[in-house]
């Protein structure tokens, strides 16, 4: 595995920059981290997927799922580019068909995440990277990695663009699978 592919700090500081920060939003005292500005810079773009290509290639991958909804985005151009599937983990509700589902708590109730029973096409033991934009507290990753476990498949990493470290979510994830942040925040 590529797990020693790392990013000069050039280039760490090249997709820094490209990430715009919105502070107050969504609500007072949030400051968003926009990864709008990363997708529209054809460069950094470029910069972040070929690290991501050239991390995972080694890797044996068969699918590569992605957390709704910017996990869409780097998941799905992840799989074209090292020629694997995709499979998309939803909010509850947007899956048309059979699902399974996980709960996970917010500051203010709970939220569910799920995937279509068949969506590593009933195989077993397929290795998969979970991959998503940002993590913070950490509760949709659990959600997505725990839900990926119960259908039998090897998840083998979950990948973030960003890890913002300010509530540990990462750290905490870091208990159930080996976790990767390309930037540290």
């Amino acid at each position: 595995m590529s797990e020693n592919i790392i990013l000069s700090e050039k280039d760490k500081k090249i997709l820094l920059d490209s990430i715009r920060s919105v502070n107050d939003f969504p609500k007072h005292g949030i400051v968003f981290k926009d990864i709008t500005t990363l997708l529209n810079n054809k460069e950094a773009f470029k910069l972040l997927m070929n690290h991501l290509e050239q991390r995972y290639k080694s890797y044996d991958l068969d699918y590569v799922a992605g957390i709704d909804s910017r996990g869409f985005i780097f998941g799905a151009a992840l799989a074209d580019r090292l020629g694997v599937g995709f499979v998309p983990v939803r909010k509850k509700g947007k899956l048309p068909s059979t699902t399974v589902c996980e709960k996970y708590e917010l500051e203010y109730g709970f939220d569910e995440v799920e995937v279509h029973l068949d969506a590593f096409n009933n195989e077993k033991n397929v290795n998969v990277l979970l991959i998503d934009d940002i993590i913070v507290s950490g509760g949709t990753a659990n959600a997505a990695a725990t839900l990926i476990k119960k259908l039998d498949v090897n998840l083998v990493e979950v990948c973030f663009l960003m890890n913002i470290q300010i509530l540990d979510g990462a750290k905490k994830l870091r208990d159930i699978v080996p976790v990767y942040s390309v930037l540290e925040i």
